[in-house]
């Protein structure tokens, strides 16, 4: 079991860290060929579809995978699995409306129209072929998940690597290979999926999806929380800067978003042992806080690393043209130093089965994004996007040291890794 357990660990990781490469390198191809503007619109396009696709995130992996693991009848699980995709894809159909909705109201142009219908597709399709990934995991196994999910990336990778090397400009034609991607994973997690399921017919049970959607309710504010919090700062800041700005700074924040994933790829691989494993909450919070130290030492130093840097990186990723982007990647690399904190003193209250505080941060956090950001971009631009995002990072660390040094009463019945 432990080798098992390793072997799914192993495969997580080596496609998380493929995953950030091939983001890299993506966006890189992405900058260099459309250029400062042309990127700003497919930035801001993905800043849409990704604040609105956490609308599809209800019923996630915390509500299903226990059920799954409960109840290991074929037959009992494949109805589940039914029920929570259709809860999944409506969700998605309203993400999609929701983007529409919204390019319409802020009276968009085509430029950034066209890339946000066709990236929006992912929303309709990721998270409701997401069950079957639950489904796995609920079976432990995490191979053909990543098998999938890295194949599905390598072959976006090589449709926007054709479009740089033939030199197109066109931000729609980039836009449909990055959404090559969620598409054929969805083909490929259905195929899977559907060619071990049981045949049976699965009547509608009104029953069961109440349920489903009730039990994941908190689950779905938070990360529609998390995700506004981590990309309000881009809706908020294109109306007020030039393109060239708001490009730079996005592609500043594409470079941090991947170095701050090293903090969840760390987490997930220590947290199932040293925290989850724990038989109380004592030395779950000792470990908890040592885990945070650590973290913290390695964001400073990646931060470090990256500001003093910033210039070269820019420059090999990005070109001259991106030159402006240099001094905000020096600003805000330390500022995304306090993420990795954030995300070891979050261990807590998910160790302790207490997701109306995971909620309640995220609420702090984004809230503290819209006032600052508010105030600031008006005067300093996208140095006040900069200034929000280390304000509500200071304000997430600032709530997790509170709830781990609180004494809360209550621990949970049983631990296990997080799925």
């Amino acid at each position: 079991m432990r080798r098992q357990v390793a072997s799914n660990l192993a495969w997580m990781l080596m496609e998380r860290g493929l995953q950030v490469a091939g983001g890299i390198g993506i966006v890189a191809m992405l900058a260099r060929g459309l250029g400062p503007e042309g990127f700003a619109h497919v930035q801001y396009a993905q800043a849409v579809v990704y604040i609105a696709a956490s609308v599809a995130l209800i019923c996630g992996g915390e509500v299903v995978i226990p059920r799954l693991v409960a109840n290991t009848d074929p037959v009992a699980q494949h109805r589940l699995v039914v029920h929570a995709f259709g809860l999944r894809f409506g969700a998605g159909v309203l993400a999609y409306l929701v983007i529409c909705a919204f390019m319409l109201v802020t009276g968009q142009g085509p430029e950034t129209w066209w890339p946000a219908l066709i990236l929006g597709t992912a929303v309709l399709l990721r998270e409701p072929s997401g069950i079957v990934t639950a489904w796995m995991q609920a079976h432990t196994r995490t191979r053909p998940n990543a098998v999938i999910n890295v194949s599905s990336l390598l072959v976006k990778a090589a449709c926007v690597g054709l479009l740089f090397w033939f030199g197109s400009q066109n931000v729609t034609a980039y836009a449909t290979a990055i959404a090559v991607e969620p598409v054929l994973a969805a083909i490929l997690l259905a195929h899977f999926y559907l060619s071990r399921a049981p045949r049976a017919r699965v009547a509608a049970d009104p029953g069961l999806a109440r349920e489903l959607f009730s039990n994941g309710t908190l689950f779905w504010v938070s990360f529609m929380l998390m995700l506004g919090s981590r990309r309000v700062d881009q809706l908020l800041l294109k109306p007020l800067v030039p393109l060239s700005e708001f490009g730079a700074y996005a592609a500043t924040m594409q470079i941090l978003d991947n170095f701050v994933t090293v903090a969840s790829i760390l987490a997930a691989g220590i947290a199932p042992i040293y925290v989850y494993a724990q038989s109380t909450l004592a030395q779950a919070r000792r470990n908890i806080l040592r885990i945070a130290v650590g973290m913290v030492v390695i964001g400073t130093t990646g931060g470090m690393i990256i500001a003093t840097s910033a210039h070269w990186i820019i420059r090999l990723l990005y070109g001259s043209a991106f030159a402006s982007a240099a001094e905000l990647l020096q600003l805000a690399a330390m500022a995304s130093s306090l993420v990795f904190a954030d995300v070891a003193l979050t261990l807590l209250p998910v160790y302790m089965r207490r997701p109306q505080l995971v909620a309640l941060k995220w609420g702090i956090v984004f809230a503290t994004t819209v006032v600052v950001d508010s105030i600031a971009i008006p005067h300093l631009g996208a140095r006040g996007a900069i200034l929000g995002y280390a304000v509500a990072n200071l304000l997430a660390i600032a709530f997790g040291i509170a709830v781990c040094l609180r004494p809360l009463p209550g621990t949970p019945a049983a631990h296990g890794a997080k799925a």
